[in-house]
């Protein structure tokens, strides 16, 4: 990973599954946390590249997507993606959804606010993929995102979070105790600090 840096901005570069993406973080636009790539991202990230993740034609959400990093790889490696976070965040994501995924395949980006708890209904329950990197932070927030979760998702769609499990508040809770009461749910990698977790919806019938 390289860096640089340009006013308020700071641009890094990462490689995945052969793949090198430049993600431009807006330092200077007030967006907070969101203005950062923190270490559940490409922890995901590698965790595709090393289990060999096929995303081919494969429809998927990203959740908290900040700055497109999670996202903006899957769209690379086939996969109709729809980026998701907090209106204010989104010219960072539609930037880096820009600079690095080609015109050719810019039919497999969509960029939208998604309020989780709120307007989760504007959207389908058909994905096939769900995916997170460090958005269990807030116990506040907690059930609204599993209200989101229940709802985007169907019982074939596999779920996969990034956590840094230490770093953030209730995280190890929603994982272990919140999370099993409606998903089944494995702990497939730890890197470090930074563990992911899969899920899958469990059976109503």
């Amino acid at each position: 990973m390289s860096s640089i840096k340009d006013n308020d901005n700071l641009a890094e570069k990462y490689n995945f599954c052969g793949h090198t993406l430049t993600i431009t973080m807006f330092r200077g636009a007030s967006l907070g946390l969101s203005a950062y790539v923190w270490g559940p991202a490409p922890v995901l990230c590698q965790y595709f590249q090393d289990q060999k993740i096929d995303f081919t034609g494969k429809k998927v959400l990203e959740l908290g997507s900040g700055t497109g990093l999670v996202g903006i790889l899957v769209a690379l490696l086939g996969g109709y993606v729809t980026l998701t976070d907090v209106p204010e965040t989104l010219k960072q994501i539609e930037y880096n959804v820009d600079a690095n995924i080609p015109a050719t395949s810019k039919h497999r980006s969509s960029v939208r606010a998604l309020y989780w708890g709120i307007d989760h209904h504007d959207y389908p329950s058909d994905f096939d993929f769900i995916l997170g990197s460090d958005i269990v932070y807030s116990p506040s927030q907690f059930p609204c995102l599993l209200e989101t979760l229940l709802h985007c998702c169907n019982e074939n769609t596999t779920v996969l979070f990034s956590t840094n499990m230490p770093a953030r508040m209730g995280a190890h809770d929603f994982h272990e105790k919140v999370i099993p009461k409606s998903f089944n749910s494995e702990l497939v990698y730890t890197n470090g600090v930074i563990s992911i977790y899969k899920m899958s919806k469990k059976s109503t019938r």
